[in-house]
């Protein structure tokens, strides 16, 4: 009998709580996941959904500082269930009430019971329908820091709800917001379950399962079980409602059309969000190529263009069509999956490693939905722009659209790079009118339809390790394009990709010492299975921060559409400069480039290991001092990863050991370098070089000054004239004076022990015993490109002017410098370099030297070198 009056009791109470608990019930409310079941299907699907915590770091405490609504596009009760069950266990404010869900189906029988007699109660007292819109229900809810949920779209329910003219959701939120004191946070939030772009047309398989824009269940499953890491959470920086209502522009209008802007931002938001992984709504080559043949303004020119030339139309418009074929990418999702399989197999194999930058994909992505990002890397191997499109693929990101040179068209490679998003140009538009146009209306194209691109600022790989001067071409088609309306901004994204060791090494070696470059073709491609053997270290990518042309262009007060040609050309070239010393900040220092520095550096072919390290402590602690990017190696255990680089070097017989029975490599172990091996070891020392040269010319600059006590205004036009006088071999900042650099590298000589300031005058110096041989240390990165001036300027003074052109002018100053290395005038094999003649003669002939003519000028700069030289020598 007691157990019947104890289940009777707890009836009776189960019964009062129903019909006594308060009037407001609705099933927008979901209380949870409740029971063993649910939770634990809920639990095994979520979990497979990863969501990277940097993108959650914004939701932090964000309920603290105000109501916080997650938006999403359309109305999906399973992205509700995800967030509210993701959220909850990492402790975010998670959703709990939905404007326009119902979760009947989910709530338990008691709710269900307590929802149905409010509302049958309501109903019999006011003959109305009951709505959480008119009793303050979500008012209540939020205010009591319950976190919303709301969608922009809502399919069917929007006719009804628009014939009835029942409540916005919107709307009611912005009435809301201007009786809260708290602001309300409006979060957009996206779950996109395929990278796959959105198309034009629409294939059997969207109708039967649904779009990748708006997948259908089966789809969404299907995603989750068989591609969990192609499925990408993507959250929105948090709108803060208040500000928004408080614009300008918003501010005075009715609260409808405040409504209609908020909606239209959010929806653009999610869009945009959407386009930064799958990228815009992709065109097939033949409607792109369409597009632009149509197009009013080239049709304009074509017509021009046919006229001028003389040939008829059709011919005019065959060409162009052709031209758009041998240039259009073919970007297909297919392809790129393949070559993703492909291409991990093969990274695996080669590299030991790549170090990304997630946080720099993390700031492409958002940059993205803003404007076209143009990735602009350093070209040191054919990998660069493999690695970049594959990286940022891996992480459910598009692909961007590559500008590859013509070279790179052959079979089979060239229609498999178009399916990857490459297009394809020539080396020279000179002469090519029609060709131009074409290419630039392509371009265009591209920019309007919102497609990221990637290009090279040095139009072709580096062969010496160094950044190459900036190549302007397709730089001004971009900035043409922006000018004429393609898109409303461009950010460039400058990337730093660079490698322990690169896989054309010896062809780059053949190549400076004046081999010919062999064309790229299929057998190449067979052959090309050797580095498959190889291990070649490490792979590091890296991103500066986005560089926006409107900020850039406001900053410098350039007036983008009243500019002419020359101003227009000026402008290209510091964008350019800009984009070459972003990415030197952003380079990562390698063991290979530093231990490579110190080998070269050291005076004479032999050195003990104490030596070395003598030279290598100094650059390592200049770089610390600079706030320079060190490889996870160095930075993990310095002395494993600097000895693990000399034994690698020994092994590849870069150096020799002078006793070959050593095993271990002690302080007094000596070596010897091989002297054809110096051009390689040049190249990894080049890849750091960009540190060191505002050192070296400190360093050179201070020498030059011939006493051991000096003031910083000593050194101004040493240092200014060395930076003029290697201005094609290194970008120098603009936006940082000498004065500047100088100071700096003082400073940076005064905390490593090699100068003293002076107590009794200020801005003066000492140089320290030590400090001495360390200068010559820093100096000795300048001493090759000054051997190769000196060999250009004994070809000017030898022939007259216009005797060869400049190609074979460089092949004549290799050979003058091979025959001064047999004789010992100069001392650096490395110095022997097509590359450095090339700039070394552009230099002289910008600067009056022509010929034998010009004597006075090439003594003038002969006795500068001459002096220069004398003060690297250690």
């Amino acid at each position: 009998m007691t157990k019947l009056k104890k289940i009777k009791a707890n009836w009776d109470r189960y019964i009062k709580s129903i019909f006594l608990s308060p009037n407001h019930h609705f099933s927008c409310l979901y209380p949870g996941n409740r029971g063993i079941v649910v939770p634990y299907f809920l639990d095994k699907i979520f979990s497979r959904i990863k969501i990277d915590r940097r993108k959650t770091d914004r939701l932090n405490r964000l309920n603290e500082k105000g109501i916080v609504i997650y938006v999403g596009k359309y109305k999906s009760l399973f992205e509700f269930l995800y967030y509210h069950t993701t959220f909850k266990k990492s402790a975010l404010p998670y959703p709990e009430i939905a404007f326009g869900l119902k979760f009947f189906l989910l709530l338990p029988v008691k709710r269900v019971m307590q929802i149905f007699l409010s509302h049958m109660e309501h109903f019999l007292r006011k003959f109305k329908i009951k709505s959480p819109y008119f009793t303050g229900y979500f008012e209540d809810t939020l205010s009591k820091g319950h976190a919303g949920f709301l969608h922009m779209i809502e399919g069917k329910s929007f006719y009804r709800k628009f014939i009835e003219s029942r409540p916005d959701s919107l709307t009611h939120i912005i009435q809301f917001q201007k009786h809260s004191p708290r602001p309300v946070f409006l979060v957009p939030q996206t779950i996109v379950f395929s990278v796959k772009p959105v198309r034009t047309t629409s294939t059997i398989m969207d109708i039967l399962l649904g779009s990748n824009e708006k997948p259908g269940k089966l789809k969404r499953l299907m995603a989750i079980w068989q591609k969990p890491e192609k499925i990408s959470v993507e959250i929105a920086a948090p709108l803060n409602l208040q500000d928004f209502l408080d614009r300008p522009d918003i501010r005075g209008i009715d609260e409808d059309f405040q409504a209609y802007s908020l909606r239209t931002h959010l929806i653009d938001t999610l869009n945009r969000q959407k386009r930064s992984i799958t990228g815009p709504v992709l065109k097939s080559r033949e409607e792109l190529t369409q597009d632009i043949l149509t197009g009013q303004s080239l049709q304009t020119f074509l017509k021009e263009h046919s006229e001028t030339t003389g040939q008829p139309l059709m011919v005019t418009h065959r060409k162009a069509a052709n031209y758009i074929e041998e240039i259009a990418a073919n970007y297909n999702l297919n392809t790129i999956m393949i070559f993703e399989k492909v291409l991990t197999w093969a990274f695996s194999n080669i590299f030991e490693g790549l170090v990304v930058d997630h946080d720099g994909l993390n700031r492409i992505k958002e940059e993205a939905k803003k404007s076209p990002v143009i990735l602009a890397p350093c070209h040191k191997s054919h990998l660069d722009y493999l690695l970049l499109s594959y990286v940022m693929f891996k992480n459910n990101m598009a692909c961007p659209h590559i500008a590859a040179g013509k070279n790179l068209s052959f079979w089979p490679l060239g229609p498999i790079f178009r399916g990857g998003g490459a297009f394809f140009l020539r080396r020279t538009f000179k002469g090519a009118v029609l060709y131009s146009r074409i290419f630039g209306a392509y371009i265009e194209k591209l920019l309007s339809e919102g497609f990221n691109m990637e290009f090279f600022i040095e139009g072709g790989r580096s062969r010496t390790g160094k950044l190459l001067s900036p190549k302007l071409g397709f730089l001004s088609m971009l900035i043409k394009a922006y000018r004429d309306g393609a898109c409303e901004d461009l950010i460039f994204m400058p990337t730093y990709v660079g490698y322990d060791r690169v896989l054309e090494e010896d062809a780059y070696l053949r190549e400076i010492e004046g081999g010919k470059k062999n064309p790229e073709n299929l057998s190449q491609l067979i052959r090309a299975r050797k580095f498959l053997k190889k291990k070649y270290g490490k792979v590091y990518i890296k991103f500066h921060e986005p560089i926006s042309l409107n900020d850039y262009l406001s900053e410098k007060g350039v007036d983008i559409f009243s500019v002419d040609k020359e101003q227009h050309m000026d402008l290209c070239k510091s964008i350019g400069y800009k984009l070459l010393n972003s990415i030197n900040k952003t380079s990562v220092v390698t063991p290979h480039g530093i231990v490579a520095s110190a080998l070269l550096n050291t005076p004479g072919n032999s050195f003990s290991k104490r030596e070395l390290m003598f030279r290598i402590n100094s650059y390592m602690t200049m770089l610390t001092i600079w706030n320079a990017e060190m490889a996870d190696t160095l930075t993990i255990d310095p002395d494993l990863a600097l000895n693990h680089v000399l034994k690698t070097f020994v092994a590849r017989k870069f150096i020799e050991l002078a006793d070959e029975t050593e095993e271990e490599l002690t302080e007094n172990t000596r070596f010897f370098i091989k002297d054809n091996k110096r051009p390689i070891i040049n190249y990894y020392k080049n890849n750091t070089i960009a540190f060191f040269i505002p050192a070296a010319y400190t360093a050179i600059a201070i020498l030059k000054a011939d006493t051991f006590q000096f003031s910083s205004l000593d050194l101004t036009d040493t240092y200014r004239f060395l930076q003029n006088f290697f201005i094609d071999e290194f970008s120098f900042d603009e936006e940082t004076t000498c004065v500047e650099h100088i100071h700096k590298c003082l400073k940076a000589f005064t905390e490593e022990g090699i100068l003293v300031p002076n107590p009794s005058f200020t801005d003066t110096y000492n140089v320290t015993s030590e400090g001495f041989r360390k200068l010559k240390a820093f100096s000795e990165f300048l001493r090759p490109f000054l051997e190769s001036y000196k060999i250009a300027l004994i070809y000017f003074q030898k022939y007259p002017p216009d005797k060869y052109e400049i190609k074979d002018m460089v092949k004549k100053m290799q050979s003058e410098g091979l025959k001064y290395y047999k004789r010992r005038e100069i001392l650096l094999k490395e110095s022997i370099s097509r590359v450095n003649y090339s700039n070394a003669a552009n230099f002289f002939m910008q600067n009056g030297i022509s010929g034998s003519e010009d004597a006075d000028k090439i003594k003038e700069y002969m006795n500068i070198v001459d002096q220069l030289l004398s003060m690297s020598v250690s």
